[in-house]
């Protein structure tokens, strides 16, 4: 006998998610939507959202005998420590702590198995699968898109980790929520780098997430100064949602703000593989060292405090000339400009010709929030 809907729940709720929604499978909702945003290449150098396009848009390519898609969170909400200030930079919350995708995919494996044990089959993941996991938590009811393209829980939060398992059992399904958003355009209005072409459509190509996580290349010169003091993601056009005004305090040790800050000297002094040895099991281990001191000289430059030179000056010898690029950039930000230097690569190059231009305006400083 094929389990009810309430003893899903339960046991979902039980292997650790914090809200459970359902909805009847078919195409993925918004399918032509999501072609439209890859054709239009804002997915940037991501290629693999490009990959396994036949199965985002309809996951019984997958699992032909899928009939419900159990979608799942784990919020994961805790306020920001005190600002300690100086050479420092911003990180996203979701990084904060262990890696979302090793807790939650820990937690979707042994739920799989308790519902294999009840006769039901199941196919899903996180965000790294090719599932379309915001497009079927819309579907279900377990938020409502908003205009920052991030799943809302109205009036409550939109910390959210969602995942999303597919089953072959009927389930009853939850209602859609309208839209929540009204004339708000707070998101739009606040993001640092404009990155949204219009309600619900952002070009990661501006976005400072892109550029400070999954990009292996150094962001546009106009791009820069709006990263501010993220070092690793941007929350802003969360931060600034009204539905975001007093969300609950997730019960989540894993996730709690062992890294909300980053000390960039720290960042540029150590070795590349000693970073990737200390952020083992979190997510800030994605941009590799060289991306971390990447975005750390860009966030130093956006700071403007000249005592950020002997650190700036050690990424001029990095071995990567995307680093030794941001360097240039940011000590010209410093006031202490780099006329002369000797190296091969094109970018660092370039560098040195937008500075010789006046093309690299000196930093102001940057608000402590941002």
């Amino acid at each position: 006998m094929a389990p009810l809907r309430p003893d899903v729940e339960a046991l979902a709720h039980a292997h650790g998610f914090t809200t459970v929604r359902c909805a009847p499978v078919g195409p993925t909702p918004h399918g032509a939507a999501f072609r439209a945003w890859l054709d239009a290449g804002h997915h940037g150098s991501m290629g693999w959202l490009d990959q396994q396009v036949d199965v985002r848009l309809d996951p019984r390519t997958r699992l032909p005998t899928a009939r419900t898609a159990l979608v799942l969170a784990v919020h994961h909400h805790h306020r920001r420590p005190p600002d300690p200030g100086g050479r420092t930079g911003l990180v996203a919350r979701y990084a904060w702590g262990r890696d979302y995708h090793n807790l939650v995919g820990k937690r979707l494996k042994r739920l799989r198995r308790a519902l294999a044990d009840l006769g039901v089959a199941s196919w899903g993941g996180v965000d790294t699968a090719p599932i379309l996991e915001r497009s079927w938590a819309a579907a279900a009811g377990l938020g409502f898109t908003g205009k920052n393209t991030v799943q809302i829980l109205p009036a409550r939060t939109s910390w959210m980790l969602l995942a999303v398992l597919f089953l072959d059992v009927d389930l009853t399904p939850d209602t859609p929520l309208r839209d929540h958003c009204g004339r708000c355009r707070r998101c739009l209005d606040a993001c640092p780098t404009d990155a949204f072409v219009g309600p619900r459509d952002l070009d990661a190509r501006r976005c400072i997430a892109y550029w400070t996580i999954e990009s292996r290349a150094l962001a546009p010169r106009p791009l820069r100064a709006g990263i501010g003091r993220w070092v690793f993601g941007c929350d802003v056009c969360q931060e600034v949602c009204p539905h975001n005004a007093a969300p609950d305090e997730a019960a989540e040790d894993d996730l709690a703000p062992r890294h909300a800050f980053l000390d960039l000297d720290a960042l540029l002094t150590a070795d590349d593989d000693a970073l990737v040895e200390r952020f083992t099991g979190t997510p800030l281990r994605r941009p590799g060292g060289a991306g971390l001191k990447r975005n750390a000289l860009l966030v130093l430059g956006n700071l403007g405090d000249p005592g950020g030179e002997d650190a700036a000056r050690r990424g001029l010898e990095h071995a990567d000339p995307v680093v030794r690029a941001a360097a240039v950039w940011s000590l010209a930000r410093l006031g202490r400009p780099v006329h002369r230097w000797v190296d091969p690569d094109v970018g660092v190059q370039d560098e040195l010709a937008a500075v010789r231009a006046g093309e690299v305006v000196p930093a102001t400083g940057v608000a402590a929030g941002r």
